[in-house]
């Protein structure tokens, strides 16, 4: 699709792109590429043709780089250049100490790719040879050639989408240790005690359940037949009180009182419940904590979007919760960084991929690329979105039981989730409430319960 300057818009997002890359390096500067090491720092400096116009290794941290870079300009200067762009891959935390030092001496900073430094270095010269010398050139070889990028300000002024970016990584983490402890408990179930899986619908996800499971755990030691010899009713009033030390009201009797007949059930490797259950009590105890830490983590998130005075807006969305919407901001940072919405859901690897060569047209699969968790938080906020939002819940609808080019419903969720990054992009960049009907495209159609959405 273009325009009558025969000009398309991907092009004009590019050509703005390219811009922007050579404000950061300009022909006037030097190219200083670093391959970054713990105690091992190469450096190189070249011309925008990659000659190398000085090289030397600095075995030092990478917060002491500030003596490498006042020699790299040193050496651009002597060259006849007028200032240096310093560039190297965004390996862990050493990027942003090394962004945050060429900041204070006035020198531009860029990344490059760690994949578009491997797919150069295999076809540099047809092998896999791996060097600190040969990483380095190949860094300021990209970079001379834009194929590279402008990282995150590391700066005060980003402080605060900096926390809501660390706050995201402990979420991340917590929610790991939940589901690790999940799937101990139920496998070790499965192993010694099959019959307590089957006392609720969906045992993890009941209060009740986890009350009386951690009663039998920790009172009797795993003891089944001294938890039985107390009887229902002290059994009720125990697992009651339990429920009330962990914040609930009352307990489903009904669970509890299935999960007392089948103190009964002999099913399971009975030699192994003394010492399994030992184990299960270590293991709810992790669950515990790692639960609780998990709330206070995402009330921390939920304030920092009210820092940034974005929780009425992105929760505009029906369906979209200011945790859900917090861990998807944790993963893009500010979104006014990015040029468009599609360039969010790129970073997502939601976009679609297209296959087209002359008559042949293969078929559009995902990406992949970008950010996984960034992808998983998309995805999650689609479950939500799908039960509360009837313009998502109508587009999948339409998705999904069109007569042409009908999709799976996991293709549908993709489609929808990419929806959720594109309109969460403006409302935040815009600061503007989300609207139905704009997300619906101006249609009115997903007012209607049997309608279809637009296509």
């Amino acid at each position: 699709m273009s325009n009558g300057s025969g000009v398309s818009r991907g092009d004009r997002n590019r050509n703005a792109r390219l811009s922007r890359l050579r404000g950061a390096v300009p022909v006037t500067n030097a190219i200083v590429g670093i391959d970054l090491a713990d105690r091992k720092q190469m450096l190189v400096v070249t011309d925008h043709d990659s000659k190398v116009l000085a090289r030397r290794t600095f075995r030092c941290k990478a917060w002491d780089l500030g003596a490498a870079l006042d020699w790299a300009a040193d050496r651009a200067s002597r060259a006849g250049f007028a200032g240096v762009t310093v560039a190297c891959e965004p390996t862990g935390h050493r990027w942003m100490v090394l962004a945050q030092l060429a900041t204070e001496r006035g020198m531009s900073f860029v990344c490059v790719q760690p994949a578009a430094s491997s797919w150069a270095r295999k076809s540099e010269d047809l092998t896999t040879d791996k060097t600190d010398d040969k990483d380095a050139v190949l860094i300021a070889r990209l970079t001379a050639q834009l194929r590279c990028y402008l990282p995150e300000p590391v700066d005060e002024a980003n402080a605060t989408w900096t926390r809501l970016r660390h706050l995201g990584s402990r979420r991340e983490d917590l929610l790991e240790e939940h589901v690790a402890a999940v799937q101990t408990v139920r496998d070790l179930l499965e192993c010694v005690w099959p019959a307590a899986l089957e006392t609720a619908k969906h045992p993890f996800r009941s209060a009740t359940w986890v009350a009386a499971l951690a009663v039998i755990v920790r009172r009797d030691g795993g003891d089944l037949d001294r938890t039985r010899r107390l009887g229902l009713a002290r059994f009720e009033r125990a697992v009651r009180a339990e429920v009330t030390r962990r914040g609930g009201v009352r307990p489903c009797l009904r669970i509890v009182r299935r999960l007392f007949a089948a103190l009964d059930d002999r099913a399971g490797v009975v030699a192994h419940r003394p010492a399994v259950f030992e184990r299960l009590e270590w293991t709810l105890a992790d669950w515990d904590e790692a639960r609780a830490k998990l709330v206070d983590v995402e009330a921390r998130m939920t304030s920092v979007l009210d820092e940034l005075g974005l929780t009425a807006l992105v929760t505009s969305i029906d369906g979209l919760s200011p945790v859900g919407a917090a861990a998807i901001l944790a993963q893009t940072g500010d979104l006014a960084r990015f040029t468009s919405a599609r360039a969010v859901v790129k970073h997502a690897g939601l976009a679609p991929r297209e296959r087209k060569s002359g008559t042949f047209t293969g078929r559009a699969r995902l990406t992949g690329a970008g950010r996984p968790q960034l992808r998983v938080a998309a995805w999650r906020a689609v479950w939500g979105c799908l039960q509360t939002n009837r313009v998502y819940a109508a587009r999948y609808r339409y998705l999904t039981s069109r007569e042409h080019n009908r999709l799976t419903p996991t293709q549908a969720q993709t489609a929808v989730a990419g929806a959720i990054l594109r309109q969460l992009y403006a409302v935040v960049t815009q600061r503007r409430a989300w609207d139905p009907v704009i997300a619906a495209h101006g249609t009115t159609a997903w007012k209607e319960t049997t309608g279809t959405a637009a296509a």
